[in-house]
């Protein structure tokens, strides 16, 4: 696998970012501008810092990096598993495809900065433990869509902000390693710097970090729920990397009233998946019973990049703004997988019978490049806003396999053959070489203004795509497809401001989800459900929903917040396999599957958020948090009736801050647990479960500069629980005549964290 240099890919993405504006500048009058934030409350001197109360009309909640700051979390994942409706269906300790409102990623809208950014995975979601927490400014939770964003949010959006050149005024330093639960240490290293040059304000900023996750996973497989246990599985999976991370900001006036922007990020992910298992028959561990020895390791380098610029100026009575982004992902992983057979025979260990060898190396290459306009003026009535957004999306995937190498060794005295084999020769796999464009245009108008204790907004979007999918793993006359489709997203907010401590909010909008990637692909996969055949399906129209969110939040104090939501979300056109009644590869019984837009879905929940000082009580100096959020939906598939796939019913955390003013410290712990996640698919049912997740912290600080954190990570060392109920047939799976039923537990162990920061 070839691997751009870290240095190359770093200069590549910053190149535009940092373009001398000295230039510019010296020909500029610095524009009016917000005054960068002080470190002090933040890095060193000690305060609770609660959720912020946002002024949008929209329900948007917006919690600062200091919100998270004290547990020092070492990515957005760590991040958002603390705030409310966000849940993860991903190895234990693992927070990378965050699903809001319980619902699959992609049905979450991932932004940076404002801007959608591509993801690797095939649901077109972006994994949010690939961005390190220290690069952050906030995240918004933005519950319901408005005009001038994207409307890919059916379960809502989650905007990622980085610190920009207003964020901070001065630098720091952070330093430190965890220890993990098989002492192995990982460190991480940050340094920031923000304030007054080149005639603007600029920030840089990079970090280094360790990544380790070393897991032990055992399992039973039985031939029907209550049967005989017919082998059982000892696994270790250690998961190690770094984490690289650069970001750079800069803002410079431009005339009287005008101001250039240009920022850039490039984050790496160096990642190794060692996973190494033993499987005995019948449950008996010892060597007269040994069935396979499995080695599969995976080498995995994710590159994620974000360019933009933007100049801002006074026009025609109002504001006008012109932007460029890019925003691109690199994935490569490279894995094999290699298998020893023991008991084909009647001679066990350590005689093996045969050996087995999987090769697959992947390269998915996917940038977005958006250009934008939008004017915002006064109005009669309030504010108008308009623009245009058009964006290009360039995908290219490529996927090599090699013929399975699968050879049987004879007992003594034959000749054993070369393990591992000769190399193996790779090649695309069905539906594994590809191109997707994707061109899209998005006008949008956006209405708002204020009447006494009223503020409204009201817009209208329209979202009109054009696809192109060349597959060359399929003939000819099917490898292009071109599809096209618009939709029209009305949506409108209103805030009744009750008095200056209570609100209440309401929205309505229409949103979209489009298919995924491996579904528009026309390639047939053989046995991918089960024994049945999955044919890709490039007519699929994307699925769209009215979303409705009505919600009450009262300020506690003067930093206090509690709030309460309640939404319903109505999605049609569900793509959903759908039997073509064409006999699969496998024979008789079994069935080639495609994807199709079947039938409707609803979700609803209710949310509930508390951030507050103990004040009204006399305890000024501790903070609580608490946020619950129950969830459900239903759906109909070929089986009947079922909530979402992966949906949690139910996901909550608290915790609290205690400060010590004299003492100069402060201490604080979190609990977070969700509820079972049930999923359905033809030839497999899973209940994914996971124990609750305790962390702790103490902090102790030494003068205005130095701050010392110890953090305990999963405290309670939780454990990961999963049944499995498989079919190979779909009458297999209505009658319930398994295949095999399967238990599985994952644990992942304790870890320490100690920080130092230094403010300078």
């Amino acid at each position: 696998m070839t691997r751009q240099p870290l240095t190359t890919a770093i200069a590549v993405a910053l190149a535009s970012a940092l373009v001398a504006p000295a230039a510019l500048a010296q020909a500029a009058t610095a524009a009016a501008a917000p005054s960068p934030a002080q470190l002090d409350r933040v890095e060193v001197v000690g305060e609770i810092i609660y959720r912020d109360r946002t002024e949008a009309t929209a329900p948007v909640l917006s919690y600062d990096l200091a919100y998270f700051q004290r547990f020092e979390p070492l990515t957005v994942g760590d991040m958002l598993k603390r705030v409310p409706s966000v849940t993860f269906v991903s190895d234990v300790l693992e927070y990378d495809g965050v699903r809001l409102r319980g619902l699959d990623s992609g049905y979450t809208q991932i932004l940076i900065n404002g801007k959608r950014v591509p993801g690797a995975g095939l649901d077109r979601a972006f994994f949010v433990d690939r961005i390190p927490a220290e690069i952050v400014e906030r995240i918004e939770i933005v519950r319901s869509a408005s005009a001038d964003r994207s409307g890919d949010a059916v379960a809502g959006a989650l905007n990622i902000v980085l610190r920009d050149g207003y964020s901070i005024d001065g630098g720091y330093l952070r330093a430190g390693a965890t220890q993990f639960n098989d002492d192995e240490f990982e460190p991480t290293f940050g340094a920031f710097w923000g304030g007054e040059a080149l005639g603007g304000n600029l920030l840089v900023g990079a970090n280094v970090q360790g990544r380790r996750n070393p897991k032990d996973k055992f399992s039973q497989r039985f031939d029907a729920p209550g049967g005989t246990l017919d082998n059982t599985e000892v696994q270790t999976d250690v998961r190690s990397g770094k984490d690289y991370a650069f970001n750079a900001d800069y803002r410079v006036g431009v005339g009287e009233t005008g101001e250039l922007h240009l920022s850039g990020m490039f984050v790496r992910t160096d990642r190794i998946q060692d996973e190494d298992s033993i499987e005995y028959r019948s449950g008996i561990a010892n060597t007269a019973n040994l069935l396979t020895i499995n080695q599969n390791d995976l080498d995995i380098q994710t590159d994620n990049y974000t360019l933009g610029a933007g100049l801002k100026w006074a026009m025609s009575g109002g504001e006008t703004e012109i932007r460029l982004d890019r925003a691109g992902i690199t994935d490569s992983q490279f894995e094999f997988e290699n298998e020893f057979e023991y008991l084909r025979d009647t001679n066990p260990f350590p005689e093996d019978d045969r050996f087995t060898r999987d090769v697959t190396d992947l390269l998915i290459e996917d940038t977005d490049t958006t250009a934008e306009f939008a004017h915002e003026r006064d109005a009669d009535f309030g504010k108008l806003k308009f623009g245009l957004q058009a964006t290009l999306k360039d995908r290219e995937t490529r996927i090599l396999d090699a013929t399975r190498y699968r050879v049987t060794i004879p007992n003594a005295p034959g000749v054993r053959p070369a393990i591992p084999g000769p190399t193996q020769l790779l090649a695309p796999a069905p539906g594994g070489l590809n191109t997707i464009e994707e061109t899209r245009f998005e006008p949008f108008v956006k209405l708002s203004g204020a009447a006494n204790a009223m503020e409204w907004e009201a817009g209208l979007r329209y979202e009109r795509t054009d696809t192109e999918i060349n597959d060359r793993t399929v003939a000819p006359a099917d490898a292009r497809t071109e599809t096209d489709y618009g939709f029209l997203l009305p949506s409108a907010h209103l805030r009744w401001n009750l008095d200056d401590a209570n609100r209440i909010t309401a929205s309505v909008a229409r949103t979209v989800r489009r298919p995924d990637f491996n579904a528009i692909s026309p390639a047939l996969l053989e046995a991918e459900a089960g024994d049945n055949d999955v044919l890709g399906n490039p007519l699929l129209d994307p699925e769209s929903a009215w979303g409705l969110d009505v919600g009450f939040e009262r300020r506690l104090g003067e930093r206090g917040i509690v709030g309460v939501n309640l939404f319903y979300r109505d999605i049609t056109d569900l793509v959903e396999l759908a039997n073509t009644g064409v006999e699969g590869s496998e024979g008789p019984g079994t069935f080639v599957l495609q994807p199709r837009n079947t039938g409707d879905g609803q979700v609803w929940g209710a949310e509930f958020d508390l951030s507050t000082p103990l004040s009204a009580i006399g305890l000024d100096n501790t903070g609580v948090f608490v946020n619950y959020s129950w969830l459900d939906s239903e759906i109909e598939d070929v089986f009947g009736k079922r909530r979402f796939n992966n949906q949690s019913n139910y996901v909550y955390n608290v915790g609290f801050i205690q400060e010590l003013p004299s003492l100069k410290a402060s201490f604080g712990v979190t609990f977070r647990k969700q509820g079972d996640a049930p999923s359905r698919i033809v030839g497999e049912e899973i209940i994914t479960s996971y124990d609750g997740d305790l962390e702790a912290f103490i902090e102790k600080r030494f003068g205005k500069a130095w701050a010392v954190r110890l953090t305990g990570i999963n405290l309670l060392d939780q454990s990961k629980d999963e049944a499995f109920d498989k079919f190979t047939t779909i009458a297999d799976q209505i009658s319930r005549d398994y295949d095999e039923y399967e238990l599985e537990t994952e644990t992942g162990g304790r870890a320490v964290q100690l920080i130092v920061r230094y403010q300078f």
